[in-house]
């Protein structure tokens, strides 16, 4: 059974404005949390506002799990840099 996938007005504003190849990659990735959501280079976060990210390159998404409703929420997508977390 495949999760819902519910995408943030941020998290897809970054999308849109990622150069074209990232932008295929992360949207490989987002299809692929579908299927499995811990898959992939994903890490717990503390003290942030997402519990989790996965890692896609040098760009980061943030994501929310509800595991009995079988929905992930992507909270952000950024770029890694020094101050992204």
């Amino acid at each position: 059974m495949r999760w819902e996938l519910r995408v943030a007005r941020r998290a897809r504003k970054a999308l849109e404005q990622a150069p074209t190849n990232d932008r295929e990659r992360l949207l490989v990735a987002l299809q692929a949390m579908r299927d499995d959501p811990l898959s992939g280079d994903i890490a717990r976060l503390k003290n942030q506002p997402a519990a989790w990210r996965r890692r896609v390159g040098v760009w980061r998404i943030f994501f929310d799990l509800d595991p009995h409703l079988r929905v992930v929420d992507v909270v952000d997508i950024r770029r890694r840099t020094s101050t992204t977390y």
